[in-house]
């Protein structure tokens, strides 16, 4: 049958059944015959007219069952995962799949690569010697079930459909949909087969979306989104005006990930990866609230079993565990290293993340095109955060570059990053609120 009068149902405003949706989405596969022109008028069809809150399950599920859904063995342990809408400095990921193993879960984390200035936690994994973020889906499920978790890249299998959705909705300016973009989210989750998603919803400077408000709009979507495919979601909405932990790059997030589940990491770091930790011991119902599951999830954290557990899942990642602890010894890896001074008293009012994950993509940690090479190496560290007391000749920064050309640009402009003021400032928040 024709694709023709699927574009001209949703360009009349028709809502889709289930036969229709997965109809639509089928074009959508790889190897389908449609053409992309076709295809392009039907994501714009979509866009302009929107989609009712019945239409947006049905496409998630559509994507899903476009490809593998995971299948795990019974097992009293959960199914969970973590989903960020990504940040400068964003490492949740690395401290939080061990945490998570070693309170009690299975986690099939499909991570993603960065673009701009936001960085990809595949990236940073691909710093340690070794490590290998190709998995198919049956060794996912080999291995979350023998270690407890495992972070890799997309296989293929899971949700082809929306891949190739994506891709098209990047070309024909139809991405900001937020229907459409919690589907196509929602649908890799759904192919993990989970129990339980808890969602870090970044606002602010250097997130996806700056606004507090929108980017609430886009959380609470993706939680009724997820709830209503019988994963229980819940959203943290969290604060992207600075960066997250004092690192940005890709190996010097590594370093300091691993100093996070050595307990020697910054506060704010632990704090969300606790958040998240203890909002999915809730939604799982292994704990009654919040009250009880932080305490256990600090815990946790604090034993050091999720440092070990960290070493394990790295090694079913086909990397040198030995190789690794030798190099995090030995932690600077760039050539050139160069440190920004303040040459003023008082407080940091802010720290631009925004400023910040531009330097660090310029310097060769970050991407331009989904195409560039990486230099894993190069980034900022010992970032200074807001509120914290500062005088002349303190350490605001440290750059770590290929050359010296490149680390005294990127330390000139990082200095203009920071502002400050007299006094104190006033505190924000990390965590804005919990949307459930």
């Amino acid at each position: 049958m024709s694709f023709l009068h699927l574009i001209e149902a949703k360009r009349d405003g028709k809502a889709f059944s289930r036969e229709m949706m997965d109809e639509a989405v089928s074009a959508f596969n790889p190897g389908a015959t449609v053409p992309d022109y076709q295809l392009g008028a039907f994501l714009m069809a979509l866009f302009l007219k929107g989609m009712t809150p019945e239409e947006v399950p049905l496409l998630s599920f559509a994507l899903r069952d476009s490809g593998t859904v995971l299948t795990f063995p019974d097992d009293p342990r959960p199914v969970v995962d973590k989903h960020s809408t990504g940040g400068v400095g964003d490492k949740v990921t690395l401290p939080l799949v061990p945490l998570l193993a070693c309170l009690g879960f299975r986690v099939p984390m499909v991570s993603g690569r960065g673009l701009g200035i936001t960085g990809g936690t595949l990236d940073k994994l691909e710093s340690i010697p070794g490590f290998n973020v190709t998995m198919n889906a049956a060794r996912i499920v080999e291995v979350v079930q023998d270690v407890g978790g495992v972070i890799c890249g997309e296989t293929g299998e899971l949700a082809p459909a929306d891949d190739v959705m994506y891709a098209l909705r990047d070309v024909t300016g139809t991405v900001d949909s937020i229907p459409v973009t919690t589907a196509s989210i929602l649908s890799k989750k759904l192919a993990e087969g989970l129990d339980a998603l808890v969602l870090d919803a970044k606002f602010g400077a250097a997130a996806m979306t700056r606004d507090a408000e929108q980017a609430e709009v886009l959380a609470q979507a993706m939680v009724d989104l997820g709830n209503a495919c019988g994963v229980k979601t819940r959203a943290l909405m969290t604060s992207m005006d600075a960066p997250l932990g004092r690192s940005a790059g890709n190996w010097v997030e590594v370093v300091e990930a691993v100093a996070c589940l050595e307990n020697r990491g910054p506060d704010d770091l632990r704090d969300v990866v606790v958040e998240c930790a203890a909002s999915l011991l809730v939604q799982t119902g292994v704990e009654e609230d919040l009250a009880l599951a932080r305490p256990r999830a600090l815990t946790c954290f604090a034993s050091g079993a999720p440092r070990a557990k960290w070493d394990q899942i790295i090694a079913a990642h086909g990397a040198d565990v030995g190789a690794m602890n030798h190099k995090l010894e030995h932690p600077v890896t760039a050539p050139y290293t160069l440190e920004v001074q303040a040459d003023r008293s008082g407080y940091i009012s802010s720290v631009d993340a925004r400023r910040i994950g531009e330097i660090v993509r310029d310097l060769g940690a970050g991407r331009f095109t989904k195409d560039d090479a990486l230099d894993y190496d190069v980034g900022v560290d010992r970032l200074m955060k807001p509120g914290e007391p500062v005088r002349p000749g303190d350490i605001l920064a440290r750059v770590h570059a290929r050359t010296e050309e490149q680390g005294a640009g990127g330390a000139g402009r990082l200095k203009e990053a920071f502002t400050f003021s007299d006094e104190p400032p006033q505190p924000s928040p990390l965590i804005l609120k919990t949307i459930t």
